[in-house]
């Protein structure tokens, strides 16, 4: 129904939606920050993060990785990013506790630098009690010496998440900065929205097309980071067929 509801969102009258969504840009900042290399040979080669992740996990050829292999392994993959934890993990894919756990050690196994990394992170934030984002934003962070578990383990998830969640967040900020000033030269496009890694636009049809290579120019050439940036367009009539 989400995607129905989209439906009703229109541009003005005879114009179009231009769609612009960051692809796995929290993933993309993660392989940035730890260094992973098999996360940043994964994204250096364009290959589908989720496939590789489930050959990595589970032990098998790209090409023989089911599509139930395909779906645990993204779970696993966002889960890190999140800081999910097994039984989390375990309840979100209906398998056991011990299957969840199993699936992680695999992961951190294979992505040795992702473990060091969060290893670290964990470890600063629980010293400066304050989480950053690469570009220096800082987010106070008081639970990591908490007596109650959950408040410490939420802590930690947290200190994970936010230079990654708060880094994308820094850097779409970044690319409407630059997108704005460059419509401001004569365009008629307007930028109408920002939701999580997407921005919405409205442009007259003759314009759309031009606009659309400007936004994905801007959005990927905003930051050089160790794997590239990837951004997908959409033109439509409503925001659920430019998606």
């Amino acid at each position: 129904l989400g995607r129905e509801i989209r439906a009703a969102f229109v541009p003005e009258k005879g114009w179009q939606l231009l769609i612009a969504d960051y692809s796995q840009i929290e993933l993309r900042l993660l392989a940035h920050l730890s260094r992973d290399p098999v996360l940043m040979d994964a994204f250096t080669k364009g290959q589908d993060i989720h496939t590789r992740t489930a050959s990595e996990v589970f032990g098998v050829a790209p090409d023989t990785v089911t599509a139930d292999m395909r779906r645990m392994a993204k779970a696993v993959n966002f889960g890190i990013v999140y800081g999910q934890t097994p039984f989390g993990l375990s309840m979100q894919l209906g398998i056991t506790r011990q299957q969840a756990e199993l699936y992680i050690l695999n992961y951190f196994e294979r992505y040795h630098g992702v473990k060091d990394y969060i290893d670290q992170t964990i470890a600063e934030v629980r010293q400066s009690g304050v989480s950053k984002t690469m570009f220096g934003r800082e987010r106070p962070i008081p639970d990591m010496h908490s007596r109650n578990p959950n408040a410490r383990g939420f802590a930690e998830r947290t200190a994970i998440n936010t230079p990654m969640q708060g880094g994308a967040a820094d850097l779409i900020k970044m690319a409407m900065i630059r997108i704005d000033r460059i419509l401001s030269d004569g365009w008629r496009t307007r930028m109408l929205l920002q939701v999580h890694d997407e921005l919405v636009l409205e442009s007259p049809p003759e314009e759309a097309t031009r606009a659309a290579s400007m936004v994905k120019q801007e959005m990927e050439g905003v930051y050089q980071l160790a794997v590239p940036l990837v951004v997908e367009t959409g033109i439509g009539e409503n925001w659920r067929d430019a998606k």
